[in-house]
């Protein structure tokens, strides 16, 4: 693929994935009701069979579509670094492609589990949201909980676009901050996953 053409990819694919995130906190965040702390299994359950629809298109595009678009963007930030900083670089673009896996792996497993646990959940609801919470748990151990490697391949990015002089330096510094609270989410604190993830809508803008 021609230098321009994969640069024009990588950067409209950026737009869609800020885009992306800021759907996924209008809709998680002000439009689905979620049951309260309190709810009972079958409030729980009712919540997933009335939402399925909503949820199984939310997984496709936050975490599926995501994923895929970020695959242009890898190749194109490698594409502009790999000449200043060949090894730094290719580090990078591996983390950014395991990345790519953990995110589509998670939308993946979310709506094939959602699925099962609704069909479960009609016999024995108990049981069904037992399922769910294991799901949850393998999704957000992949990448929903903790965005490690996404924060691995940001900061070594940034690292690299400073050596090399490549970016402004406003957004390599942006991409240092965004990429250490990624990194950081190994801690159970929501001000990083936060940080990380309003961060990371600035950076891919």
């Amino acid at each position: 693929m021609k230098s321009k053409k994969l640069q024009s990819l990588g950067g409209i694919a950026s737009i869609l994935q800020a885009l992306i995130y800021i759907s996924a906190f209008i809709v998680y965040g002000g439009v689905l009701t979620y049951p309260s702390a309190n709810a009972s299994t079958q409030e729980n359950l009712q919540f997933l069979t009335d939402n399925y629809l909503t949820l199984s298109i939310l997984n496709l595009i936050i975490y599926v579509l995501f994923g895929i678009l970020l695959i242009p963007l890898v190749m194109s930030i490698h594409q502009r670094l790999k000449n200043n900083t060949p090894i730094i670089s290719k580090v990078a673009s591996v983390l950014g492609y395991v990345w790519v896996g953990l995110v589509i792996a998670s939308g993946m497993i979310s709506n094939i589990g959602l699925t099962s646990v609704i069909e479960m959940g009609a016999d024995n609801p108990e049981k069904a949201m037992i399922v769910w919470s294991s799901i949850n748990i393998v999704t957000e151990g992949l990448g929903g909980g903790n965005e490690i490697v996404g924060g691995l391949w940001v900061l070594l990015i940034s690292i690299a676009a400073l050596s090399g002089k490549v970016f402004s330096k406003g957004l390599n510094f942006l991409g240092l901050l965004v990429g250490l609270a990624g990194v950081l989410t190994i801690y159970p604190l929501e001000l990083f996953t936060e940080i990380f993830g309003l961060g990371q809508i600035l950076w891919f803008l």
